[in-house]
């Protein structure tokens, strides 16, 4: 059988290895084909391989210019084309582009590990880093030194004979284990249908959720109402439907992808990853894996994270075990006899909430029209930042759904290229994210200005209404839009400090603090006009949404630390892990459960944060960023939501400077104090 890389494509014809003459050299994805990424990848590799070789053969004496920016540069059409790759395999897949990306991924292992246990390189690094006093480097030029020698310490760079021999075996492995774990749940994701074609089984559905399940059943010509267990059908279908015994089976199918006893089971992946990664981490000199991923983290190790989740568990665990017993009752009232299950509990608090507040989501949906809410956006970006926003139909997207965008700052000069992509398709995995298909760069007065990504997978327009977003959605389009501004605004010299290139556990602040706008009326009321008749959202609807946001806020933390928790169980064995999946989980997350558990039923193995993404020991993050967010988030409060000074500080000593400093001195630089939790629990209500 014919490996992808077997193809005869000429690399000369090949559009990821030309110049690419789009607007900003965005990718032609035009003309990019999927024949032509392994042999753009295999040359680009050879290229990058050679650049290496040079450095290390160099006989010049070692400097940070030949040494540790050329290392920074090199690479330039390898960079191009995975990144193009990377992006599509999450955003506009096929089977084609995954078999490409697994057969690329272990050579791209093999090349990492090929420089970071290169013992010549390590050796230059070293010589220039053990003399980095005498050098006279700027604070940044500096920092990338430290951070390129640890990371080749990081990296294996100290191992020898068979431990590095071993090291590399581990990193290729992983790059596989991850990529098939995600694989898995798109599969389980798009390979799952609920069609009902009794118009009694709909009870409960408000229209607009039950025009986009015909309007899914007629695209996969089929009568009936299709919902599926992607995020808005699924939600609404949660949320909405009266019919109990349908809400279980497909509360069951989303809470049992990658558990069921298919191809696409990833219970023995997790195990291989987790083994993997402690043996990974034991080889360079540390107990557990999240002791290895804390030490470059702020947190800086499992005890502080730990205790940091307790605290907010202690904080969170009376109001939860409240608003549970609310729901309980609440639900007696409405004529449930049976014990409340997890396929019940969106659905009563959903009725709970509007008797509650006089608040129902579906209200404030036709005052959320997409096209609206983006251009709030765009005009809060320009009201904080300056920015300024133009559609450029002559850059080419990978999919009609995205659009290509040319952003300015406040004095027209171009600043980057962002593309918005926001409905959910087969080839697209599930949730939202930012993503930069080329970082910001100004190395030896060369200007590299970014190209951003934002992904979503937001309630589709019908034949009869636009796309009406759910307030959720609204506060996903604003986290996400945090990421992108925080890309956008890089001012680094080198790549690997721009944009979200920052810790785990800090890169949620510039997306988390946006959030915080979605319940100031004073910005809703420059947007949210009712889809038909053009009124503005009523003061009395905002109020309600307003004191809405924290309806059951104990129960979200809650649930939001069960998934630090189990991430913190993962990669804090200490033995490997032989056992089943399940068990494991249950206990790890225990401590913050209201409902008994639910039989085939399993977090773990579609947990993609952290087996088929990179947030492994780093899921407490979340958290540890809603404490920076609130508290930063508080000072916009007392100076006015739109303050010019503010918004400066925080783009100047957050936004631009990405990861030159560590993030506490970037913080303390704009907010003039260290974060405390003060802030969100009184934001929550938990105070």
């Amino acid at each position: 059988m014919k490996t992808v890389a077997t193809q005869n494509i000429q690399t000369e014809n090949n559009p990821l290895l030309a110049e690419w003459l789009t607007p900003h050299q965005t990718p032609p994805f035009n003309l990019i084909k999927h024949e032509h990424f392994v042999p753009a990848i295999d040359l680009a590799l050879q290229e990058t391989r050679d650049e290496v070789d040079q450095i290390i053969n160099s006989k010049e004496t070692s400097t940070f210019d030949n040494v540790i920016v050329a290392l920074e540069v090199c690479g330039d059409k390898l960079e191009k084309a995975t990144s193009v790759l990377f992006n599509l395999n999450h955003a506009e897949t096929d089977d084609t582009i995954q078999a490409i990306t697994r057969e690329v991924s272990p050579k791209l292992s093999e090349f990492s590990n090929y420089i970071s246990l290169n013992e010549e390189l390590f050796a230059k690094v070293k010589e220039i880093y053990k003399d980095k006093e005498n050098l006279k480097l700027n604070a940044e030029d500096l920092h990338l030194l430290e951070k390129k020698y640890l990371g080749f310490v990081r990296s294996g760079a100290n191992l020898e004979g068979e431990a590095k021999i071993r090291y590399a075996e581990i990193t290729t492995e992983l790059a596989q284990l991850s990529l098939q774990f995600g694989e898995h749940i798109l599969a389980e994701t798009n390979g799952y249908e609920l069609l009902i074609t009794e118009p009694q089984e709909l009870a409960g559905l408000p229209e607009s959720e039950l025009e986009a399940a015909s309007q899914t059943a007629k695209s996969k010509k089929k009568k009936g109402w299709l919902f599926s267990l992607q995020g808005p059908s699924f939600v609404g279908f949660m949320k909405y439907a009266d019919s109990r015994t349908l809400r279980e089976k497909l509360y069951r199918a989303y809470t049992s992808r990658g558990y069921q006893k298919n191809e696409n089971n990833n219970e023995e992946i997790i195990r291989k990853i987790v083994n993997l990664k402690l043996e990974k981490a034991n080889l360079l000199g540390f107990k557990t894996h999240a002791e290895y991923v804390l030490a470059e983290q702020m947190a800086e190790n499992p005890t502080k994270v730990n205790s940091f989740l307790q605290e907010l568990h202690t904080a969170s665990r009376p109001a939860a075990q409240k608003e549970f017993a609310e729901v309980v009752e609440f639900a007696k009232t409405q004529g449930m006899n049976e014990p409340l299950q997890r396929w019940d509990w969106s659905y009563y608090s959903e009725k709970l909430k509007n008797q509650s507040y006089g608040f129902d989501e579906q209200q404030v949906k036709p005052y959320f029209q997409l096209e609206k809410v983006r251009d709030g956006v765009f005009d809060l970006s320009s009201r904080l930042y300056g920015l300024t926003f133009k559609e450029n139909q002559q850059i080419p997207v990978y999919h009609s759904d995205a659009t290509g965008y040319e952003v300015f700052d406040q004095d027209g000069s171009f600043i980057s290229v962002l593309y918005l992509d926001f409905f959910p398709r087969e080839g697209k995995s599930g949730g939202a994210w930012m993503n930069d298909l080329r970082p910001a760069s100004h190395v030896k007065g060369k200007v590299i200005r970014p190209i951003i990504t934002i992904v979503c997978n937001f309630t589709k327009p019908t034949a009869t209404k636009p796309s009406l977003l759910t307030f959720n959605e609204v506060t996903t389009l604003l986290h996400e839009f945090g990421h992108a501004l925080h890309g956008m605004l890089a001012n680094t010299t080198y790549a690997s400090h721009s944009g979200t290139n920052v810790y785990r556990d800090f890169v949620e602040l510039p997306s988390q603090i946006m959030e915080n706008w979605a319940t100031q009326k004073e910005w809703l009321d420059l947007f949210a006009f009712h889809y038909k008749t053009g009124e503005q959202i009523p003061s009395e609807l905002v109020e309600k949404l307003i004191k809405a946001e924290n309806f059951q806020a104990g129960y979200a933390c809650e649930r939001q630390l069960s998934f630090g928790l189990n991430d913190m169980a993962w990669h804090s064995i200490t033995e490997p892990m032989t056992g089943e999946i399940v068990p494991f989980e249950q206990a790890a997350i225990a401590p913050t459960e209201l409902f008994a558990p639910v039989e085939g039923s399993c977090l773990s193995t579609a947990f993609s944060h952290i087996f088929g993404g990179g947030y492994s020991s780093g899921y407490y993050g979340y958290k540890w960023a809603e404490v920076l967010d609130a508290d930063a988030f508080s000072l916009f409060k007392t100076n006015g939501i739109f303050d010019k000074k503010t918004a400066n500080s925080f783009r100047e000593n957050i936004l631009e400077k990405g990861g030159t400093e560590h993030p506490m001195a970037l913080y303390k630089a704009f907010r003039g104090q260290e974060p405390g939790i003060d802030a969100l629990l009184e934001r929550s209500g938990l105070k």
